[in-house]
């Protein structure tokens, strides 16, 4: 569901969407509705599209589904995104072939294989094969079995549709470099994320704390959980008895009960589902991705950097990023590089507050969405897609 951008693949999707809708295109969106609130997210893009087909996905539903998967020999993912309604809607508007097919995530790749149009783009931002792979070097061995075949299924059914595809984007050289190991003879487009630096820019120095440290993103996603729950168990104990006023802010949707627990350690606040983040950025001074599941390019580490907080970011979670003004953000891999990168800035508010601020003025030159935008016209104008 491309609205409300409250999470990384609405933010991307709705920022393309309505660049597209500026440009004079008219679009027709097939997608899924997976809360109650995506009810007024319909409604609201139906205002706007030539049409919107949005079908209730349940996921208790669709794992089930998905099982069908060991039957056929498919990918699980592909069973579990299916969908009757839409896949009859994608062909209705196919019917006459439209100038342009976009597709974001491979799972939804299966709705445009074999429609045709005047061209079709494929935005996988990151293999999510590898995702699947990543999980299955840390499960037991029932779930380095599933997630290993859906690694493999799915990497298989992603090189057909990236040779199938006019073209195919991922978010990050990381990725494009990856992408051309697993998948030899497509060489992909680079078109990284946006910052909304409108939006998350700093408002106020009045609440902020300078030993308070923040993550944000949506808390029932599986990266997320492991690297905040790492993060509160291994490092936060060692941090809040350096620094006995210390706070950790933990800011996001649907917190599992895992990280809601967390919230009973000394010094820490899960928030829940917020309605707007950059005020709990405004009363942090310092922000931290410590993903150990992760890939590309991590919006949370762009809007805190936006918000002109300096950032501790794992390995994984600062990939794709390019030149970073150094002290800016720090790549810490391990307990003891985190603990101590989180303490620097805790121990000196000037200096926190001077990094922060050069990252900042760093995002806004080179992450702005407008540059994004004119990197797809590019590429749209090269596959003759037409514009008013």
């Amino acid at each position: 569901m491309p609205w409300p951008p409250d999470r990384g693949d609405r933010i991307t999707t709705w920022h393309f969407l309505q660049h597209l809708l500026a440009r004079g295109a008219e679009v027709c969106i097939g997608c899924f509705q997976e809360e109650d609130r995506d009810a007024k997210a319909v409604t609201f893009l139906r205002e706007r599209c030539a049409e919107v087909v949005a079908p209730r996905l349940s996921r208790r539903t669709a794992k089930l589904a998905s099982l069908r998967g060991l039957l056929t020999g498919e990918p699980l993912t592909l069973p579990f995104f299916r969908n009757a309604e839409l896949q009859r809607a994608v062909t209705r508007w196919c019917e006459t072939p439209p100038d342009l097919v976009y597709v974001y995530s491979s799972s939804m790749a299966q709705y445009a294989m074999r429609p045709a149009a005047g061209a079709k783009v494929m935005q996988f931002a990151e293999l999510d094969s590898d995702k699947w792979r990543q999980y299955a070097t840390v499960s037991g061995p029932l779930g380095k079995w599933i997630y290993g075949r859906e690694a493999k299924r799915l990497l298989a059914f992603e090189a057909e549709v990236a040779r199938t595809f006019s073209r195919s984007f991922v978010v990050s050289e990381v990725e494009r470099k990856l992408f051309l190991e697993l998948i030899p003879g497509v060489v992909p487009d680079v078109l990284p994320n946006g910052v909304d630096i409108e939006h998350f820019q700093s408002q106020s120095e009045a609440e902020r704390h300078p030993q308070t440290a923040i993550f944000t993103g949506v808390m029932d996603y599986e990266p997320n959980i492991d690297g905040v729950c790492w993060f509160a168990k291994s490092c936060w104990p060692t941090l809040r008895k350096r620094f006995p006023d210390a706070r950790l802010l933990i800011v996001g949707s649907k917190p599992t009960a895992a990280v809601t627990a967390l919230g009973e350690l000394d010094g820490i606040t899960v928030t829940g589902r917020v309605e707007t983040t950059p005020p709990y950025f405004d009363k942090a001074s310092v922000a931290i991705a410590p993903l150990r599941l992760a890939r590309g390019v991590q919006n949370k580490v762009l809007e805190a950097m936006s918000m002109a907080l300096p950032t501790v970011a794992s390995p994984q979670a600062s990939q794709g990023l390019g030149n970073v003004p150094q002290n800016s953000l720090v790549v810490a891999d391990g307990v003891a590089a985190t603990v101590e990168a989180v303490a620097k800035w805790f121990a000196d508010p000037e200096v926190a507050r001077r990094d922060g601020l050069a990252a900042a003025k760093w995002v806004r030159q080179e992450w702005r969405w407008e540059r994004m935008y004119g990197r797809l016209d590019a590429i749209l104008a090269e596959l003759n897609v037409p514009f008013e």
